[in-house]
């Protein structure tokens, strides 16, 4: 299994999402022989069909927030990877409002679904696991009253970090020390401020403190499509000097040489 990074969606807001102008499938990271789902949301499944992405690879699956962008699809993909329980494997990482749910609201995950695999946790913040030769941490982050969690993962051949979905401020900027390659969620484009996300200029500031290898901007709502993230991205990757990729649905990235392709969507989802 040769590393790579897939985006099986790009969208971040209701707009895009409910339309699905921009797919919401979440990121498969596969690295060291496995693979890993991120925050799969509504279309998860139908886009790893479309994009020749075989779910029962899945080592893991996090979920990195409740809001349904997220999380929509965490249930359907675990049932898909365990054959509905047939084959308990696999481990669940999720943030605390996710798993336990909160007010009035129920978890996302589903009683039967945190049975499926061999281990289901969630975490609050910061935490540590590993996984075969991969260590992952969970990481601050900053969305309203709900605690959602960023992810760092530390392969043999790479230290990769996601924001999550987030505001930018110094606990998060601290988080990401040391990442070489920084997926972030990047909502909106410069001159919009929305509490809970951030912008263009954000990701710049986050940029110039951590200084990766490679930036990858993704969970667009609908002004940053209207600002266009090609140009967004040129813009922070003039003002950061780093490496700034705008991420489309289907893109895939070499975490090692970090080429970029786009991956070819098969003709018939049911063949």
């Amino acid at each position: 299994m040769e590393p790579e990074i897939i985006f099986l969606g790009t969208a971040g807001d209701a707009i895009l999402a409910g339309k699905q102008d921009r797919a919401t499938g979440g990121i498969i990271l596969k690295t060291a022989g496995l693979q890993f789902h991120i925050d799969p949301g509504p279309g998860a499944l139908t886009m790893a069909k479309a994009l020749n992405v075989n779910i029962r690879e899945n080592i893991a699956v996090f979920v990195t927030s409740s809001n349904w962008i997220q999380s929509n699809d965490v249930n359907a993909v675990i049932t898909a990877m365990t054959y509905d329980g047939m084959d308990k494997t696999g481990v669940l990482i999720t943030n605390k409002t996710s798993f336990n749910g909160t007010g009035n609201n129920d978890s996302i995950i589903t009683k039967k679904t945190k049975r499926l695999v061999e281990k289901a946790i969630c975490f609050e913040s910061e935490a540590k696991i590993g996984i075969n030769d991969v260590e992952v941490n969970t990481l601050y982050a900053r969305h309203g009253k709900e605690r959602p969690i960023g992810l760092k993962f530390k392969t043999p051949e790479f230290v990769l970090t996601y924001t999550g979905v987030s505001e930018l401020n110094n606990l998060v900027m601290d988080a990401h020390k040391g990442s070489k390659i920084l997926i972030i969620n990047c909502k909106n484009p410069k001159g919009i401020e929305e509490r809970g996300y951030m912008n263009s200029e954000d990701v710049i500031e986050l940029l110039k403190k951590i200084k990766p290898k490679l930036a990858i901007i993704t969970g667009f709502g609908i002004k940053m499509i209207q600002a266009d993230p090609l140009y967004e991205a040129r813009e922070i990757q003039h003002a950061s000097k780093v490496q700034v990729i705008a991420a489309r649905d289907g893109l895939s990235i070499n975490p090692i040489s970090y080429s970029a392709t786009l991956r070819q969507k098969t003709l018939s989802l049911y063949k």
